[in-house]
C-alpha cells in the first residue's frame, strides 16, 4: 500500500497530523512523521525526511504532505534524491490532505489515486 510521511517545521505537529491519518487509514497503511530539525527545534531535516520516506514504501510509493517554506523546498529535494515514480508530492492542505490520502491509501488504491484524493481535499469546505 501506499506510504504516507507528513512533513512539518514543527515535531509536535507532524506527529498529530500522522496520528490523524493513521487512523484515518484503519491501521492499513504506514504513516511516518518527520518534523522539526535535528536539534529538536523548528525546521526540516532533510535526512529525517529521507529516513521517513524509506520506512514508509513498502514498494507501493510514497506520498509526502508538506506545511510550508523549507518544508517544501525539503520534500522537493527528497522527490529529486530518491527520484522516479515512487515518491509524490501532493500541493494539498496538510491534515485534509492527509487524512484523504490516508482513506484513499487503506482501500489500495495506487499512488496517482492516493495524490489526486489529497489534493482535492483543498476544496473541501469545512462550514
Amino acid at each position: 500500500m501506499v506510504g504516507i510521511v507528513v512533513i512539518s517545521h514543527s515535531r509536535a505537529l507532524a506527529d498529530g497530523v500522522a496520528e490523524v491519518a493513521r487512523a484515518m487509514g484503519a491501521g492499513k497503511i504506514v504513516v511516518r512523521s518527520a518534523g522539526g530539525n535535528v536539534r529538536g527545534g523548528l525546521g526540516t531535516s532533510i535526512e529525517e525526511v529521507e529516513e521517513a520516506v524509506r520506512a514508509a514504501d513498502d514498494g507501493d510509493g510514497v506520498l509526502l504532505l508538506v506545511d510550508l517554506g523549507s518544508s517544501v523546498m525539503t520534500a522537493k529535494m527528497v522527490v529529486e534524491d530518491l527520484g522516479g515514480d515512487g515518491v509524490a508530492l501532493a500541493d494539498a492542505p496538510l491534515v485534509e490532505g492527509a487524512v484523504a490520502a490516508a482513506s484513499m491509501a487503506a482501500t489500495g488504491a495506487d499512488l496517482r489515486t492516493v495524490l489526486n484524493a489529497a489534493e482535492a481535499a483543498r476544496r473541501h469546505r469545512k462550514i
